[in-house]
């Protein structure tokens, strides 16, 4: 009896030794004689749960280099599947809702074949089974159906092919199993209408037209089993990008060009070689154009520095640099974010923001940050007069809109700056600063139609982070700052105004962005990007930074359909900063140690009440 990985491993082990087709094709018949005796129950059990083994071990594919080559797995191949099997997996037991997939890819890498190859070895094992494939254009729908499925299909082994009812350039069907694989071209009228699916596979959906109108057309077409898969090579700021931010139905997978284990070259020679190595082991960090070599060189040392990349593969990356220059990053993206870029010019420099970004997910991932709300009790509830400040609590809560990525040290200061819901925004946001070391301790990011709760939630923030400085925007929305003022908060940011009517200056309570003030306070987070990116520990403001720019009319502004609340926030406490001290303080501890401390002298009387009874 052989399983199925023994006769992959046979025949990649003869394909490497002989490199003969003709050797091939006896090999695989062979296969398919034993797959279809009696003996050969056990190989066709293990292919109905792992579809992927019936092509290695039988189908062929057409490299790079037009050869017709047996369909082995690559690395990158091999590592989504892996992924996909584990979903199913979890998803059987109940530990996952949606079988729902992004694929963001760099170009090559091999996404469109396999996944295509696992839905014909589906298609032709397995009975009910309905795939469907829309390609983002006519010409790539029909080499998808003659490349990548017909061919395979047509050299296998005669006893691996079911009755078909259909074989033609959009679909092959099979009768006997009711089995059928479709393709068409995205955008047609009606796609996938009329169709009951278990596998759905959109291929380089970043651009297609409208990808939310060709999902919404697929209605109830899909089983809530079904497996989806969209895949693309990124193509800026569209929806393919929309989905990949905030759509939790779908499950982000990236997978970086190294991946793929052919991507790497040998030198031309010994002088070339010296003379890249020498480049790279230069290089130094610095504000490069990524059009110059200075920064494709000090590129090609990060890699080998941060993701232990060898010599060949960064000279395989260097020398894509030299065709593709700027594009390489969309090409052959090294982060998922540097893959999509965005139409306008970016106000800050992408590079370093996502680097920020990558070192934050390893760091959150070691030391995860606390996501939750504060918890508070009204002095008198019918009114609402005011908070009790010793009732604020901290409460871990996974819905919460806020993140701590520091808690409050003893004596040290801090500041807060918000930003109001405002015309076309739809989020109230808030950032916390330490203004000694000017580390972002946390942010507040709320969806409300109500100032009020935002409000409260920023009063015991900055409670919390020892009675903080709170500068609040003004433009949109005054009602925080009058909350504040009515709820008694001590230490609110003061901005002076002119009366014109009294001609004179006076003092108002919160930050106003203007013509003046709003170029100013971009300029200052230029320069946080450029020297002290570490500062920031707010993934979610570093997405907003990468989708700031320059609009047509040369102004700084979120990219159409994005949001620069945090950014405002973020940016707003920084400015306010001048405003606070810098001395650490001794004098009282942090509302959050002081109601620890509390507790515990609470629970240490009633132990000792407990003693004396």
């Amino acid at each position: 009896m052989y399983t199925a990985r023994q006769l992959i491993d046979k025949r990649r082990e003869l394909w490497e030794q002989h490199l003969d087709p003709e050797q091939d094709k006896e090999f695989t018949a062979a296969v398919t004689e034993h797959m279809v005796s009696e003996d050969g129950a056990g190989l066709r059990q293990e292919i109905q749960t792992n579809p992927e083994y019936l092509v290695e071990m039988c189908m062929v594919i057409v490299n790079k280099d037009r050869k017709t080559v047996p369909f082995f797995l690559n690395d990158v191949q091999m590592s989504f599947i892996d992924d996909l099997n584990q979903a199913i997996t979890d998803f059987k037991a109940d530990r996952r809702l949606s079988l729902s997939f992004l694929v963001l890819k760099g170009r090559q890498q091999g996404f469109t074949s396999i996944i295509t190859a696992y839905q014909l070895a589906c298609s032709i094992t397995r009975r009910n089974f309905a795939g469907y494939t829309l390609a983002d254009d006519s010409e790539n729908t029909e080499a998808i159906f003659n490349d990548k499925a017909k061919y395979p299909y047509e050299q296998l082994p005669e006893k691996l092919k079911p009755t078909e009812k259909y074989n033609n350039r959009r679909e092959l069907l099979f009768e006997k199993l009711n089995s059928v694989w479709r393709v068409a071209t995205a955008g047609k009228k009606g796609a996938g209408r009329s169709k009951t699916l278990n596998f759905f596979h959109g291929s380089e959906a970043g651009f297609w037209d409208n990808i939310i109108d060709t999902l919404a057309s697929l209605g109830q077409a899909l089983t809530r089993d079904s497996i989806k898969i969209l895949e693309s090579t990124a193509n800026g700021y569209n929806q393919f990008k929309d989905l990949w931010d905030d759509d939790n139905d779908w499950e982000c997978k990236f997978y970086e060009w190294w991946k793929t284990g052919e991507y790497r070259l040998p030198f031309e020679n010994r002088a070339a070689e010296r003379e890249f190595k020498q480049a790279v082991q230069a290089a130094l960090p610095g504000k490069w154009e990524d059009t110059t070599r200075e920064w494709v060189y000090w590129r090609c040392k990060n890699l080998m520095n941060t993701e232990g990349l060898e010599w060949g593969q960064v000279y395989w990356y260097y020398k894509k640099w030299v065709d593709l220059k700027a594009l390489v990053k969309q090409e052959y993206p090294c982060y998922a974010e540097e893959a999509f870029l965005a139409s306008g010019r970016s106000v800050f420099d992408k590079e370093i923001i996502v680097q920020r970004k990558a070192e934050l997910k390893k760091q959150h991932q070691e030391r995860p940050y606390r996501i939750g709300r504060f918890s508070y009790r009204w002095n008198d509830p019918d009114t609402q007069d005011r908070i009790v400040d010793d009732s604020i609590e901290w409460v871990d809560d996974l819905a919460g809109q806020i993140r701590v990525y520091e808690e409050p040290q003893y004596g040290f200061p801090y500041v807060v700056g918000g930003d109001t819901k405002g015309e076309g925004k739809d989020f109230y946001s808030g950032t916390v600063i330490n203004n000694v070391t000017g580390n972002r301790c946390a942010t507040v990011h709320m969806q409300l139609n109500n100032s009020k709760p935002f409000t409260w939630q920023m009063y015991c923030l900055g409670r919390y982070f020892n009675n903080a400085l709170v500068g609040i925007e003004m433009n949109w929305n005054t009602a925080p700052i009058e909350e504040l003022e009515r709820l008694n908060y001590p230490y609110q940011y003061v901005r002076q105004q002119y009366d014109q009517i009294g001609k004179k200056l006076v003092q108002r309570f919160g930050w106003r962005t203007d013509g003046n003030t709003r170029p100013l306070i971009i300029d200052k987070e230029i320069d946080v990007v450029d020297n002290y990116i570490y500062l920031i520990n707010d993934i979610p403001t570093l997405d907003e930074m990468l989708s700031f720019v320059y609009d047509e009319n040369n102004r700084p502004d979120a990219e159409t359909g994005k949001h620069d609340d945090l950014l405002f926030s973020e940016m707003i406490a920084n400015e306010i900063r001048w405003q606070q001290t810098t001395k650490v303080t001794k004098k009282q501890a942090p509302l959050s140690e002081i109601m620890e401390y509390k507790d515990k002298l609470a629970k240490a009387s009633m132990r000792n009440r407990r003693r004396l009874t």
